[in-house]
């Protein structure tokens, strides 16, 4: 007897999932699914199996296609995926120092006036203290 958690977690398409029971049948192994309750050494259990793995399958590639179609839509508005845009240091560090070393500047406004956060600007100093 082959026992999992639950289905999707033994295989991820239909055509492989069929593969699968095919091969445990050939060896006369049951299969048993404890979440869906899912006993394949049963005629019952069997066809459950088998319409659980196709609606298991028919929601995946409705996810797949959301997800596809909620990125295009992005894109179409201007949104781009991934991380930000590295910052360009060659500028930002030296600009940073001048605004720094005059004392009525407060860091909060430095960090504003660059589009930094606090660590970064703290991070610029520290580069352009070793650097010199």
């Amino acid at each position: 007897m082959s026992i999992v958690w639950r289905l999707d977690r033994l295989v991820r398409s239909l055509k492989y999932l069929i593969e699968v029971m095919s091969t445990l049948d050939d060896r006369r192994i049951g299969f048993r699914s404890l979440t869906e309750q899912i006993d394949t050494t049963t005629s019952g259990g069997k066809l459950i199996f088998h319409v659980l793995g196709t609606l298991a399958e028919f929601v995946r590639d409705l996810i797949r296609e959301r997800t596809k179609a909620g990125l295009a839509a992005a894109r179409g508005r201007g949104r781009l995926g991934g991380g930000r845009k590295a910052i360009d240091t060659s500028t930002k560090v030296p600009m940073s120092q001048s605004p720094y070393n005059q004392k009525s500047n407060s860091i909060a406004d430095i960090c504003k006036t660059l589009g930094v956060s606090h660590a970064t600007l703290y991070r610029f100093i520290r580069a352009r203290a070793s650097a010199v």
